[in-house]
């Protein structure tokens, strides 16, 4: 790490680091905040940038850090604005009374102007992350479509134990509500998972009929799909070692191991893939867990780097399911995703199973905020879905925090289950569409 600079840093002073991926902790950091750091090794792969050490007490962000000075001068931007090969790190540290800023590579620095033009309708943001947004995304080419998806979504009600009945089920309770969706999406549990993700699950039915019955009814047809990631126990490991780059932590019971993205071959079977979820008429994908697609290790393009080899899938995808296709990123490389994708998550899942009672907090909470200066700029943000039947007991504290956040418009319940309140709350989120 080099010194880049030091800025004059006052009591109130504090520093902004963006986390690598989607599910990576970001926020504003003062002097004695606790730095976030994993607890595993396997959190470092799956909510931190695998193979990038992490500073004991240092704040570090992935290709931006801003300091902002806390006595009302101009904040300063750390950052690159090409994530196109790669993504420096950069650090701060507190020295005395001034903040320290170190980075692994070239970075281009700038004082803030105080007056950076605000996403018209959006929270107000700061100056220097808009200063920054408008710069990025702009080199970038970022994708940032003026109508937001509203979205109704499996996971947070039938997580991997999803049928083809239950999405005729609510399909068909969301017409006779009348509730103003736009796309059904269809998340994990189709299909048999970690490598096999054209393969049905039987257990689920059959997916043409239900995407045919989503299309029948007006709608976009969605799917989930991690295409980065594969099990090492999956037969396509075990079939094709010679496809596979470094670990990507644990996950569906076995380790998780990314694809190598600069391989002909494994080119060739997303082809494959996509071809035939866009012919089947799904023009809405949601992918998750594209992390794995930049994860250290050997490729069979010696040139490419993590990142540029995440791109190139990345951007395979885009070529194959067409400019039409809405894409969804989740887990995914923030800066590195830019121009690619039309919508981000901007955080981790709100639960996973076993956290409808509340027990695992307001996870999401601290980075879609800190990140919603993103949305309108590098794209449309995902605050992730909306829980509203009573079975979930901090519906009225996350629907505050949904309700207030910018971007895509979703909710994840059986319509059923949805009392009085809860189909209040829908109908609130389906008809506000934050900007």
């Amino acid at each position: 790490m080099t010194v880049v600079d030091e800025v004059a840093a006052g009591a109130d002073a504090r520093v902004y680091a963006e986390g690598w991926q989607s599910w990576s902790p970001t926020t504003w950091y003062r002097r004695d905040s606790p730095v976030h750091r994993p607890d595993h090794a396997w959190q470092h792969l799956m909510r931190f940038r695998p193979g990038t050490p992490l500073a004991d007490h240092a704040v570090q962000g992935e290709g931006l850090l801003v300091v902002d000075p806390g006595d009302g001068a101009p904040a300063h931007v750390f950052a690159t604005l090409d994530a196109s090969t790669d993504v420096p790190t950069i650090r701060a540290e507190w020295a005395g009374d001034r903040v320290v800023v170190h980075a692994d590579g070239p970075i281009t620095h700038w004082v803030a102007d105080a007056a950076s033009a605000p996403v018209a309708g959006a929270a107000a943001q700061h100056p220097a992350l808009a200063s920054f947004g408008d710069r990025f995304a702009s080199a970038a080419g970022a994708r940032t479509a003026a109508s937001v998806p509203r979205v109704w979504c499996t996971w947070y009600r039938y997580f991997e134990e999803v049928t083809a009945a239950d999405v005729g089920e609510n399909l068909r309770a969301i017409e006779r509500a009348g509730l103003d969706v736009d796309v059904v999406q269809i998340d994990d549990g189709w299909s048999l998972g970690t490598g096999e993700w054209t393969a049905p699950d039987p257990r689920f039915g059959s997916l043409p009929d239900a995407v045919a019955e989503i299309r029948a009814s007006g709608r976009r047809a969605g799917v989930w799909l991690a295409p980065f990631s594969v099990g090492s126990r999956s037969d396509l490991a075990q079939r094709h070692p010679d496809w596979l780059t470094g670990p990507a932590g644990y996950n569906w019971g076995d380790d998780l191991v990314g694809l190598d993205l600069t391989h002909p071959s494994v080119r060739a079977h997303l082809v494959e893939v996509f071809t035939g979820l866009r012919e089947l008429g799904v023009d809405y994908l949601k992918l998750d867990f594209l992390y794995s697609g930049a994860v250290p290790g050997e490729r069979h393009d010696r040139d490419a780097t993590p990142v540029a080899a995440y791109r190139s899938g990345l951007a395979l995808i885009r070529d194959v399911m067409g400019d039409d296709t809405y894409l969804l990123g989740c887990g995914a490389p923030i800066l590195p995703s830019v121009g690619l994708v039309d919508a981000m998550r901007v955080s981790p899942d709100t639960f996973h199973e076993g956290g409808e009672d509340g027990s695992q907090g307001l996870r999401g909470r601290m980075s879609l905020e800190a990140r919603a200066w993103q949305h309108g700029r590098l794209w449309t943000t995902d605050p992730d879905c909306l829980v509203a039947r009573p079975q979930f007991a901090l519906r009225e504290e996350w629907a505050e925090v949904v309700l207030a956040a910018p971007g895509l418009r979703g909710f994840s319940d059986r319509i059923a289950e949805l009392d009085a309140r809860g189909m209040e709350l829908v109908r609130r989120l389906l008809e506000e569409r934050a900007a």
